[in-house]
């Protein structure tokens, strides 16, 4: 059967975009045909129905409403669908002028949406960014590019492609583009971080073409003025430009001038790390348990966004550290300031996506309003933070520069302005647009009086003058008064139109006069809102990076002044943060637990003191233990450099700790809150302690937790072993690492050994180290390594009963507790009684006393083997050392192999390396 005019033209657009799911404008509707539809109504829980055939069988069919397709969308760009946008270009009344009843409306792609270019705040996470990143290799030298298109901001770093999981793991992008032939190495890559895989041709990493490219949308000769950037770095940027103008449409991809992020910028971390330290994501995946929810106190989407940056590359450079800490540190210290300006900064609008929009021409008069109640916002902040200086003071000035933007929007803008363009416009902008919106409202009141007169003129009560969208205005009766109305003289005013079941209807010169002067100041009135739209829109994309400007100021206010009011609410203090390799923390504690523990009640969480300063400082005296749990104040950079009373350590600094202890007692708890002590300050942050003085970390390392890998055939200890070479071949004397338990996932001594020497690695690499084992043999190497020191987590007992008292102390635990953590669990009490009698049974045996309970054990009961006797030496062997060969006349080679048969000849019973088989015999 032959296709439809209609259904051809699907089928043509279709061929151009077979990866994507086409949205097919009809009217009212984006339908989906074929496969797409079937896709679309599984994925979308919608109704699956067919419309016509082709080729002799139904066509499947799934539609949505235009008026609620975002919904729609995000759900498909969600499951992990590319949508193309096939809008209809020419008005239906247009196509049927052009070719008669049977023309097609023109149709086109606009754009294509995919997981990393949306813009629509309906399809995005307010709070969180959404990059879309390419990653591009010459000739060994990797670089990863990445841009979040909805605020306009584009980032390139040198990223060499052993460095590339753990880059991925930071940024999270939604969409990763590479280039065609290596999307199978990039396949496990992405996946592990949620994001889409595009290909693109391999032209389009072309470094020279991607420099002309990215010329061209900057509109410079060169880039020289950006500054100076790799092959690799300008094909990986360019990669990104080049997917923007191919799913853009008809839209020209707005970026901002590209960041170059030099290597060294920020603490590495990597991807198993962010795992074990849940830093931006939780144990589900999202948010929720996560440090960046426990310490998100910020009042715009925009800050929330800054904050997360921050916290997932924390800083490496100091200037801009101290920088950050000071506009918290001002904050903190005015309350009241920062009090106005959080205050100031609640309902603040999105300024960088809604600039964006604007930008890329998808913009609606509700996003200039954005701006404008963001901007006005600004002048407000820029008049509390004035008066502060400092860091404070420097975003004050960047919020009052866009006061000409301000003032046109507020100027021509209404003050609550729709999406669409009708109605956006202040009354007193326009003469002419005035006078339209007079007469279209006056033009009821001119149709209602109409309709009195001739009521009155005809004798018929009952006429109605109505409107609508195929006749335009009309006079209406009922059927009743028709004749009177066709007949002299009132049938010389009133010319028929319509006759329906209940009713005639008419019209008349004075009424199509009328309707024209209305209609045309509708018209009117949209040409002239629609041209004053586009000239503010021009407008302020024209003073688009002052705009943004004030944007990063104002979320770099909402995050300084969010985490001042966290240090006041929660106790936090100001680090120290210098080059030094110090890491002194007093009175630390772990955020996320906390704040659980302070949100169902359970009792206050128990700080604990950690110094890994090493040679960094002289070592302080050993106290008595933990610390209580909510003690602390407020402290200063000189409070950081005390001794910590409870650091506990060997004859010198440590630098590399032992922990022991019992289970649940607190051991990871631990760990991990000083590598977030150390995350959160480098990352301008004050941090739960009551002093805390960290020397510049430049590489994180977390091995906590367990997990396997069995789609890639890995078992939990080949999973813990390969993540602890990475921490081994990469750790250096910047280095923060924190292991625990390594090597219980194998047999007991193969366990042990691996610890043991794992721990002397990184003790003689330098780097600042915890290290938690139920190894209790480990503890032996304190006294053998001068940076090693010994700590445990303190447990009271008392009639059989453990207390778990959270405190990490000097020294080293002599058991695991684990008896008593199972009958906590839960164990039924028989297990746990029957392990108690076992573990009696073997600490009994173990000092070389016999154990009643031994024999009931296969394990223990079985006799060792015995080591295999020294080997000796034979007679022949004997006879053989003495031989010189060269020596050796042939007769006297000879008579020497008589000599050996007669010596093998001898009966000598088993051989001593021969396990029981008998000596041979000539």
């Amino acid at each position: 059967m032959t296709a439809t005019p209609m259904m051809a033209q699907y089928l043509g657009i279709k061929s151009g975009y077979p990866d994507a799911l086409l949205f097919y404008r009809m009217g009212d509707f984006y339908e989906l045909f074929f496969e797409d539809a079937r896709a679309a109504a599984e994925a979308l829980g919608i109704a699956l129905t067919h419309r016509g055939q082709h080729e002799g069988a139904d066509i499947p069919m799934a539609g949505v409403p235009v008026h609620s397709a975002e919904g729609y969308l995000a759900t498909l760009i969600r499951a992990g669908f590319r949508v193309a946008v096939c809008e209809q270009t020419e008005d239906p009344a247009e196509a049927k002028r052009r070719g008669g009843s049977k023309a097609v409306v023109r149709r086109e792609v606009v754009r294509i949406l995919t997981p990393g270019t949306l813009t629509e705040d309906a399809l995005l996470d307010a709070r969180a960014s959404n990059y879309l990143a390419a990653f591009a290799e010459i000739r060994g030298d990797g670089a990863l590019a990445w841009a979040d298109v909805s605020t306009g901001a584009l980032t390139v770093a040198p990223c060499p492609p052993a460095r590339l999981a753990a880059e991925l793991a930071r940024l999270r992008p939604r969409e990763v583009l590479v280039a065609e032939g290596t999307e199978h190495e990039m396949e496990a890559q992405a996946a592990e971080v949620g994001a889409a895989l595009a290909t693109l041709p391999r032209g389009e990493f072309d470094s020279a073409g991607a420099a002309r490219r990215l010329s061209a949308l900057y509109g410079t000769a060169t880039l020289d003025g950006f500054g100076a950037f790799g092959r690799a770095e300008l094909a990986a940027m360019g990669a990104v430009a080049a997917w923007l103008e191919a799913t853009g449409g008809a839209a020209r991809p707005r970026l901002k001038r590209p960041v170059r992020e030099s290597e060294g910028a920020s603490m590495r971390i990597d991807a198993a790390t962010r795992r074990s330290l849940e830093i931006a994501r939780g144990p589900e995946g999202g948010r929720a348990g996560s440090l960046l929810e426990a310490v998100d106190r910020t009042r715009t989407a925009m800050g929330a966004r800054l904050l997360e940056r921050r916290l997932s590359a924390p800083s490496r450079d100091l200037a801009e550290i101290a920088h950050r800490l000071d506009a918290v540190e001002r904050l903190e210290d005015d309350g009241r300031l920062c009090d106005g300006l959080r205050e100031t900064l609640r309902g603040v609008p999105d300024i960088e996506r809604a600039l964006s929009r604007l930008a890329h021409g998808r913009g609606s008069p509700r996003d200039l309003g954005a701006i404008r109640d963001g901007l006005a916002r600004g002048s407000d902040l820029a008049r509390l933070a004035g008066r502060a200086g400092g860091p404070v003071g420097e975003a004050a000035g960047a919020l009052a520069r866009p006061g000409m933007v301000l003032d046109r929007l507020d100027t021509e803008l209404a003050t609550e302005p729709p999406t669409t363009v009708e109605g956006s416009v202040a009354d007193g902008v326009d003469p002419e647009l005035d006078g339209a919106r007079r007469l279209q409202t006056e033009g009821r009141s001119l149709v209602a009086a109409m309709q009195v007169r001739y009521a009155a003129e005809t004798g018929i009560a009952a006429l109605k003058l109505r409107h609508n969208a195929v006749l335009g205005y009309f006079v209406e009766v009922t059927a009743r008064h028709a004749e009177r109305m066709m007949a002299p003289p009132l049938s010389d005013a009133f010319i028929h139109r319509q006759t329906t079941a209940q009713a005639v209807r008419f019209t008349t010169a004075e009424l199509s006069d009328l309707e024209s002067r209305i209609l045309g100041a509708a018209d009117t009135a949209t040409a002239i809102e629609r041209r004053i739209f586009e000239d503010l829109r021009a407008h302020v994309v024209e003073h688009a990076e002052i705009v943004a400007v004030a944007a990063e100021a104002l979320a770099s206010l909402d995050v300084a002044a969010a985490l001042a009011a966290l240090a006041t609410e929660e106790d936090w203090c100001r680090p120290t943060v210098d080059a030094s390799r110090a890491f002194r923390v007093e009175g630390g504690r772990h955020p996320v637990v906390e704040r659980a523990l302070k949100r169902s009640g359970s009792g206050g969480f128990v700080a604990n003191d950690c110094d890994l300063s090493g040679s960094a400082g002289a070592p302080p005296d050993v106290g008595d233990g933990g610390l209580d749990a909510g003690v602390g104040g407020a402290c200063h950079a000189a409070q950081a450099d005390r001794a910590v009373d409870a650091a506990p350590r060997g004859d010198g600094p440590a630098r590399a700790w032992l922990l022991t202890g019992p289970n649940m007692g607190g051991k990871s708890t631990f760990l991990r809150q000083n590598a977030l002590i150390a995350v959160l300050a480098q990352a301008g942050s004050f941090v739960p302690a009551r002093s805390a003085h960290v020397g510049l970390v430049s590489q994180l390392f977390s091995r906590v937790g367990a997990s396997d890998d069995l789609a890639r055939g890995r078992s939990t200890f080949m999973v813990e072993m390969v993540e602890t070479a990475a921490i081994l071949h990469q750790a250096d004397d910047r280095s923060l690492v924190i292991l625990d338990e390594i090597g219980r996932g194998t047999a007991t001594y193969d366990g042990l050994s691996i610890a043991w020497a794992c721990f002397e690695h990184l003790h003689e690499q330098g780097a600042r180290c915890l290290f938690a084992t139920h190894y209790h043999e480990m503890t032996a190497l304190a006294d053998r390594l001068p940076g090693a020191a010994n700590a445990t987590l303190a447990v009271r007992e008392h009639e059989g009963e453990v207390v778990l008292l959270h405190e990490v102390r000097p020294g080293a635990a002599d058991r695991s507790y684990g008896v008593q953590v199972a009958r906590l669990a839960g164990l039924p009490r028989t297990v746990v009684d029957r392990a108690r009698s076992v573990l009696a049974a073997l600490e009994e045996g173990s000092d070389g006393k016999p154990a009643a309970i031994v024999d009931d054990l296969p394990l223990f009961s079985a006799a060792p083997p015995e080591a295999p006797a020294p080997p000796r030496r034979s007679e022949v062997e004997a006879r053989l050392a003495e031989i010189h060969p060269d020596g050796l006349t042939p007769r006297e080679a000879l008579a020497l192999i008589y000599e050996l048969r007669e010596l093998l000849a001898e009966p000598r019973g088993p051989r001593p390396n021969g396990a029981g088989r008998p000596a041979p015999r000539g």
